[in-house]
């Protein structure tokens, strides 16, 4: 007699629990969306629709500034994270197995490994040391900061899709007479730009929506959104919060959705 395989979805209160999970992980998210569109001042009363905290939020020049402060932070973190996410790829799949592998990948990937606000913590000390000796207070501490924390999120879909690929039109380019450049210029990094822009774009959303490392690094008058936003909250709380986080909530969305489809292995 055969037996049935083991199917989660028939266990009793399987359905209950998944429904229960699924309500509380995203009814906060849509409540905080619909409240983006309150005419009222209140986060928890609702007084019709209306576009007015988008429009605040829009001719508000302390979120202009914060917001053109991240998406440079991000961006400049993100191609910093990215160059370094792909040599160091490719140092850990495209030779032969060295002494330290080992090691060299649990460094790389010790950000996500230890406490954000451990390294939070580190940076700070680090940071304030040099501030110290140089009196340089710019924004380069936050993207260097950003860079390092991003990293190991750039690396994770770039060495997986240097790891899915075919090393045989390598080979073939290198029984060619191809130089080492000249093949991974014309046959490697093709194959591989789709991993480099997934975790590019990861790198920027993990950038552009950081709050603890932000908090320890940055100087005054260095607010991005997100700290921005943290220090309304400190205040005086009005639907505009709804309306930044909303905002961010859809660019977040787009990011990781296009990295989806980037990541996914093509035939």
């Amino acid at each position: 007699m055969a037996t049935r395989g083991f199917n989660v979805r028939k266990q009793t209160g399987f359905t209950a629990i998944a429904v229960l999970c699924f309500a509380m992980l995203y009814l906060p998210i849509i409540l905080l969306v619909a409240y983006s569109f309150n005419a009222g001042e209140s986060i928890a009363v609702w007084e019709g629709f209306s576009w007015r905290w988008y429009v605040s939020a829009w001719q508000n020049e302390t979120v202009q500034d914060a917001t053109i402060r991240s998406v440079i932070i991000a961006t400049c973190a993100s191609l910093i994270a990215t160059s370094a996410a792909v040599l160091a790829a490719l140092a850990t799949t495209r030779v032969k197995p060295w002494r330290g592998q080992t090691v060299a990948f649990a460094l790389i990937n010790q950000p996500l490994m230890v406490p954000e606000i451990v390294t939070a913590v580190a940076l700070l000390i680090f940071f304030a040391m040099i501030k110290v000796w140089t009196g340089y207070t710019g924004l380069w501490y936050l993207i260097i900061a950003h860079s390092a924390f991003c990293i190991p999120f750039a690396y994770m879909p770039i060495r997986a899709r240097l790891q899915g690929m075919d090393l045989s039109l390598e080979q073939a380019g290198a029984d060619l007479y191809g130089t080492p450049f000249k093949v991974f210029r014309h046959i490697t990094l093709p194959q591989l730009f789709p991993g480099i822009l997934a975790g590019a774009m990861l790198a920027f959303v993990i950038s552009l929506d950081d709050v603890v490392i932000t908090e320890f690094v940055k100087s005054a008058g260095q607010d991005t959104l997100p700290t921005y936003m943290l220090g309304q909250l400190r205040r005086v709380i009005t639907p505009e919060i709804n309306a930044i986080s909303t905002a961010l909530l859809a660019v977040s969305v787009l990011m990781v959705t296009a990295f989806f489809f980037l990541n996914r292995t093509r035939k």
